[in-house]
């Protein structure tokens, strides 16, 4: 387990429930190109989990990250208070972290909630947004134009 961080879960049960939901929702990713399977599971502020897988195409660049579409499955639904996603995926020797995209749409939605990023095995290191997207371009920036 990683040190424990501000903005992380507190309760192991949770976490260990966010981490194995990441894991289900990897067996459901759509990856026949990459083979590359991505879950994702996503907690709001009320406690729902939305999870999420990747999901490719023949045409690359439409392509879906796991947690592309866990956050999209929430806010489709009314949720856009979130306080972790963890993810998970088949790598042995690294964590999965968020690509580029993900750390901004996730950004969207704040800086001070956490990202778990696991290990087959069960082991994770928690960041908060913040952490993985710092200097970030926000909505709060658009304000400064008006």
């Amino acid at each position: 387990m990683a040190h424990k961080h501000p903005a992380c879960i507190q309760d192991p049960n949770k976490v260990q429930r966010l981490l194995l939901r990441s894991q289900e929702a990897k067996k459901f990713a759509y990856c026949p190109y990459s083979h590359f399977p991505v879950g994702a599971a996503l907690l709001t502020g009320d406690g729902k989990i939305f999870s999420g897988c990747n999901i490719e195409n023949a045409c690359y660049s439409l392509g879906t990250c796991a947690e592309r579409t866990a956050i999209q499955k929430a806010i489709s639904e009314g949720y856009k208070d979130f306080r972790a996603i963890a993810i998970a995926s088949d790598l042995q020797d690294d964590f999965i972290s968020p690509c580029g995209a993900c750390r901004q749409v996730m950004r969207e939605f704040g800086t001070n909630w956490t990202v778990y990023m696991t290990k087959p095995d069960g082991t994770y290191v928690a960041r908060t947004v913040q952490e993985l997207l710092p200097a970030s371009f926000g909505p709060k920036d658009l304000q400064k134009m008006q």
